[in-house]
């Protein structure tokens, strides 16, 4: 008998032991990096961007140390800021901190996010950044160059300026005016906060979209569910984080990084780092 009651106790403390090993994965809140490489005759030499989106104000570590030196490790040529780095609700403290760290390090773009917006300080984040010698894209357009490598970057604004920002263009008008610069033949990113806006982004021609906003579907069941619910896509949306084809068009949408600042627990659904690698085609 007390053999049975022992081999018992054992099980009930293996499964729970299993049971508290799945639960700290499923909340495990530590930064990942994930890397994807994106192939084109154009490139004749590697160049390396690094996606930063939704980062509401979140703090990683002390004077978001634990964000830099991953950023530092990536080695990036650029950095992209995809919308949503400021918050509604959050002090901005921590989101200033990083740009202070990033000033004069590296070359960094911008685009707006729906939370901008929703603050309400939507110009003065904007003036905020410039000030941190970030250029904002609104439907504005740029020619780069890096190792000899050039291409096209284009931005949009969230459509949320429509609502908020006073003159703002609506999304297809800034969309037609950035991918003019398509006529130049050179390859062309287009930085936008919304995923699910693609078929517009796929009208106008872009080889690579950049974005984030649907915090990876929240809650993930690797292998099975890619994501559980994001804004403006709703229950079990398309394009929750991670490549897509469409078209022509490649699509990548970071998970982005916010933490505290998510009502709902990200569950195996590590916030993230994006680093792109543009590669001359295979031979």
């Amino acid at each position: 008998m007390r053999a049975f009651f022992r081999r018992k106790s054992l099980r009930l403390c293996l499964y729970l032991c299993l049971a508290l090993t799945i639960l700290a994965a499923a909340l495990d809140s530590r930064l990942a990096v994930r890397r994807y490489t994106v192939r084109d005759a154009r490139f004749s030499a590697p160049v390396r961007l690094l996606l930063i989106t939704d980062l509401h104000a979140c703090r990683y570590g002390s004077d978001q140390q634990t964000l830099l030196r991953a950023i530092e490790q990536a080695a990036p040529d650029l950095i992209l800021l995809g919308g949503d780095f400021f918050d509604d609700r959050l002090p901005s403290a921590p989101a200033e901190t990083l740009l202070a760290a990033l000033q004069g390090r590296w070359p960094c773009w911008y685009v707006t996010g729906n939370h901008e917006y929703w603050s309400g300080q939507a110009d003065h984040f904007l003036q905020l950044l410039r000030d941190y010698g970030v250029e904002a894209l609104q439907g504005e357009s740029c020619v780069l160059t890096f190792h000899g490598q050039t291409f096209n970057l284009c931005g949009i604004d969230d459509p949320e300026a429509l609502r908020y920002a006073e003159g703002a263009q609506p999304v297809s008008e800034q969309l037609q005016q950035a991918a003019r610069i398509r006529a130049n033949g050179n390859y062309t990113l287009l930085l936008a906060h919304r995923p699910e806006l693609i078929d517009a982004y796929v009208a106008n021609g872009f080889d690579l979209v950049l974005s984030g906003h649907a915090h990876g579907g929240q809650w993930r069941l690797p292998g099975l569910l890619n994501g559980l619910y994001a804004p403006d896509q709703g229950i079990f949306p398309k394009y929750a984080g991670g490549r897509y084809t469409v078209g022509q068009t490649t699509l990548i949408v970071s998970r982005g990084l916010a933490r505290e600042t998510t009502v709902i627990p990200r569950i195996f659904n590590r916030p993230e780092l994006v680093i792109v690698d543009l590669l001359p085609a295979e031979a």
